[in-house]
This record gives C-alpha cells, sequence and structure tokens, in this order.
C-alpha cells in the first residue's frame, strides 16, 4: 500500500537564532567586501571596550592634527626656508636675490666676530650649565623640610621666575651701575674705592648677564629637582645616617644618583637656552653688546648681521643660524648619549 507524504510549510526560525530582528542592522556580505568594511570600520577586539569599539582609524589623527599644522607652520617651514635662503645673498627686507651657493658659510669659516661670538655663547654654556644643575638642586634640599615659613622661601625663590626678563635686566642694570646699590654700599662699607664697572667692561658684563641668568632660572629648576626628590626613598638616607654616613656623604652617593636623570634633563635645557642667550646681553651690554661688540653672543650676531634693514644680509644670517643649530644639536646628542650610557 502506497504511503502519501503531506508537504508541511516551512516552520519559521524564532529569534535569535539567526533570523534578523525587526530594525536591527543585518550582518554584513562575507568575503572581501566584509574585509574592507572593517578594515574602514574596525570591529571590536578581545580587549576593546566603551567607546574604543566604535573608534575611526582617523579619530586619533583629528586630535593629533592642529599640534601637526602648528609645527609644520612655526617650525619645520621655517627651518627649511632659514636653509634655503642661507644658499642666498637675500636682504631682511625681501627683493631679488641670488644663489651664491656656499660663499655665505666660506665667509662665516674667515670672519673673527662669528668666532668671537661663538667663544661667548661656549663659555657662556660651559660655566652655566655646571652651576644651573648644581645650585637648584642645594636650593631644592634646602626648602624640601617642613619647617615654619618654608612655603614664604619657596614662594621668593621662585618669584623672579614670574618676571619677563626685560624686568629683571632693568633691576639689575639699577644694582650693577656705577651709582647702583652694589657699588654704593661696597663704598660705603669701605670694601672699594672706586666704582666696579659692572657695565662697562667687556668680561664683567659677560659674567653679570651670566649672574642674571642664575638668578632668573634657579627657582624654575629648583621645582624639577623637588619633584625628583620625592621620589627618592627617605629609608636610605635613615640608613645611611645609622651607618654614619655624613650629610655629604648621603648627597653624593644616594642624592644625586637618585636625580641623576633630573640632572641631566637640567643640563640639556640649560645648555640649549644659554646658547640662545640674548636678552641679558642686550640689557647689562647695551645694543651693542658690549664694548665694540666684544660680548656678543650667537643670537646677538645674527641681529646685526642678517636682519640690520640697511646693511644686513639675510642670507649670512641665516649661516650663521644653521651653526647655531648645529651647535645645539650636537649638545643635545652629546646629552642623549650621557644619559643613555648611565641608564646602561
Amino acid at each position: 500500500m502506497a504511503q502519501h507524504t503531506v508537504d508541511q510549510a516551512p516552520v519559521p526560525a524564532p529569534l535569535g537564532a539567526g533570523a534578523p530582528r525587526p530594525g536591527s542592522v543585518p550582518e554584513p556580505p562575507p568575503g572581501r567586501l566584509r574585509r574592507a568594511l572593517r578594515s574602514v570600520t574596525p570591529g571590536p577586539t578581545a580587549d576593546a571596550g566603551g567607546a574604543a569599539l566604535y573608534r575611526r582609524w582617523w579619530l586619533p589623527w583629528l586630535w593629533m592634527l592642529p599640534a601637526i599644522v602648528g609645527t609644520t607652520v612655526f617650525g619645520v617651514f621655517p627651518f627649511l626656508n632659514t636653509l634655503l635662503v642661507s644658499f642666498t645673498d637675500a636682504k631682511p627686507l625681501g627683493g631679488a636675490y641670488d644663489m651664491v651657493g656656499l660663499d655665505n658659510y666660506t665667509r662665516m669659516l674667515g670672519d673673527s666676530d662669528f668666532w668671537l661670538a661663538t667663544r661667548n655663547s661656549v663659555l657662556y654654556a660651559v660655566i652655566v650649565v655646571p652651576l644651573m644643575v648644581l645650585l637648584p638642586l642645594l636650593l631644592a634640599i634646602l626648602v624640601e623640610r617642613n619647617l615654619p615659613g618654608i612655603g614664604f622661601f619657596r614662594s621668593a625663590f621662585y618669584t623672579p621666575v614670574l618676571a619677563s626678563s626685560v624686568v629683571v635686566g632693568l633691576s639689575w642694570q639699577w644694582l650693577l651701575s656705577d651709582q647702583g646699590l652694589v657699588n654704593t654700599w661696597l663704598q660705603k662699607a669701605h670694601i672699594i674705592r672706586e666704582a666696579i664697572p659692572f657695565l662697562s667692561d667687556s668680561w664683567l658684563i659677560l659674567l653679570s648677564a651670566m649672574g642674571l641668568t642664575l638668578w632668573k632660572g634657579l627657582g624654575w629648576y629648583m621645582i624639577f629637582y623637588l619633584a625628583a626628590l620625592g621620589n627618592v626613598p627617605k629609608e636610605l638616607h635613615e640608613a645611611a645616617a645609622v651607618d654614619g654616613a655624613g650629610a655629604i656623604r648621603r648627597f653624593w652617593h644616594i642624592t644625586v644618583p637618585g636625580v641623576r636623570q633630573s640632572m641631566m634633563l637640567v643640563g640639556t635645557l640649560t645648555g640649549i637656552g644659554s646658547l640662545r642667550v640674548f636678552t641679558e646681553i642686550y640689557m647689562l651690554g647695551g645694543s651693542t653688546g658690549g664694548p665694540g661688540g666684544a660680548d656678543r653672543t650667537l643670537p646677538f650676531y645674527i641681529r646685526d648681521v642678517g636682519l640690520d634693514p640697511l646693511t644686513g644680509n639675510a642670507g649670512y644670517g641665516a649661516a650663521v643660524s644653521v651653526a647655531l643649530f648645529a651647535l645645539t644639536l650636537g649638545l643635545t646628542l652629546l646629552a642623549q648619549r650621557l644619559t643613555k650610557e648611565d641608564e646602561g
């Protein structure tokens, strides 16, 4: 007897078993299209969560765009333009110019004024950098202790940082002039008979400018060291004191190794700033940079030879700027190498 089968209608799949829910977005088709969509809209990873599930690949670049544009416009482009101008005889006020090749660099190597300015800049860095590395550290150790009224001294030491370089320079002019406070006090104390020519002798102008730089920067780098000293374990000092180590020995064998990285950072920043010093020399030595320009540093010399609207040569000034950049870069690379050797 033949059996007859009855065709049954297909039973719809329940929700959650592969059928799309009403209003849901269908799954993208497999294959190349799906991989392309995932490359543009990355899917969630195992460790992703929250907003990271829907982040686009270009979103971090969007947040970095203002910094990239600012660095390009105010950093990269001026550097490339300066490098290009150094091979020309361009004038400060613009106009036609010709390519002169390496003539500006050849002139620079035979220019005695350039070497004098280089000597002053290097000497400035050689004297200021070690003092700026050590003195703020000693100052930070002094004000680190929680003593009554120590907050006042911390603020007092930091106050010069807040003042502009021009205001500080004018104050030092008044202090160091022939009738200024320093000479007047020394004469009344019968320590000197004649006024010390702080603002007329070339070497004293340079040393006074170094003192101004140190005085203005002590409070700023003191903050660096205060943060670093907070990471030096107090137990090391206590154990060394129990073993009979004095304050000087604890300073050299515990404090200095504990803040060595900060010392490298302070030395690098101070060295770069010393090679770029201008305001201190201008305020104490006048617009000529001391008697006969004997105290001019490289930035001061660049202003004189490259920016004078009548006799200036922007191409030659750009060449000196490139030399200053090379000197600064060499100092920075040396500091990085010393830092890596110290870490090793």
